[in-house]
């Protein structure tokens, strides 16, 4: 068993949720409390009631994901966000919340997680954003549909792909997530093939144009890393249980 608060500053300074910038909605950081003790931690992409049931089916004292509860900003406390709050409250089950700080960060970080998984081990971070480096980039010598189903066992599902570019990927960037209306940032910082989740219609076309390959690979499925990396560091350094709610949105 370990102390909350003990768990969230660690968390706040080893992600840095004071220092790295995000939107306004994703109020990183501890999201609910609890009377102050954690056995158990599940972890998920999305804080959606579907996912707040499932961890307190688990037993979870914590609940730890990428997306926050906040996202839409201030809304009445009534329908499935009181349910949440109500089922947190009753159950003790407190709520925390890492969003840009777990995409970026070097250890369990989304992009670092993903790229990993790819064989991609001397990345360099790339693309600045409100004073950070929000993806990572790396030369390959691979063929694009061998890129392209190596990731779609990576994220276990499909992979979508823009054939824009050459047939060799070349210097690959990733930014998972919903990255895919950066195509022309892309294509400026000399990316041939972008890895990320999903995009805007328009993007394809663009990539086209631009002359750049980009596989889709899905929102959801480039941000189920993180979370599980942070489970097992949680598991490791405070002796913890820990679970991962899965619950895909297909998107």
């Amino acid at each position: 068993m370990a102390n909350l608060r003990e768990l969230t500053d660690y968390l706040d300074k080893e992600l840095k949720i004071a220092e790295i910038p995000d939107y306004p909605g994703a109020m990183n950081g501890l999201q609910i409390e609890n009377e102050g003790d954690v056995s158990k931690v599940a972890v998920a992409v999305d804080a959606s009631l579907p996912v707040f049931e499932k961890a307190m089916a688990e037993g979870a004292d914590l609940l730890l994901v990428h997306h926050g509860m906040f996202w839409h900003g201030a809304q009445p406390v009534t329908g499935a966000l009181y349910q949440k709050l109500k089922s947190a409250f009753e159950g003790g089950m407190a709520l925390y919340s890492a969003h840009i700080p777990l995409d970026v960060h070097p250890q369990w970080g989304n992009n670092i997680q993903l790229a990993t998984k790819l064989g991609m081990h001397e990345c360099e971070p790339f693309f600045d954003w409100k004073g950070i480096k929000l993806g990572l980039s790396q030369e390959l010598n691979l063929g694009r549909d061998a890129l392209q189903a190596q990731l779609a066992e990576v994220v276990g599902g499909p992979v979508h792909i823009c054939p824009g570019g050459k047939d060799r990927v070349g210097k690959v960037g990733i930014i998972t997530g919903g990255a895919g209306s950066e195509v022309a940032a892309m294509a400026e910082c000399g990316i041939q093939t972008f890895i990320t989740g999903e995009g805007p219609h328009w993007s394809y076309p663009l990539a086209e144009e631009l002359g750049i390959n980009v596989l889709y690979a899905g929102h959801y499925a480039t941000e189920t890393f993180g979370v599980r990396a942070l489970a097992a560091e949680l598991e490791r350094k405070f002796g913890l249980t820990g679970v991962f709610i899965d619950h895909p949105s297909g998107l």
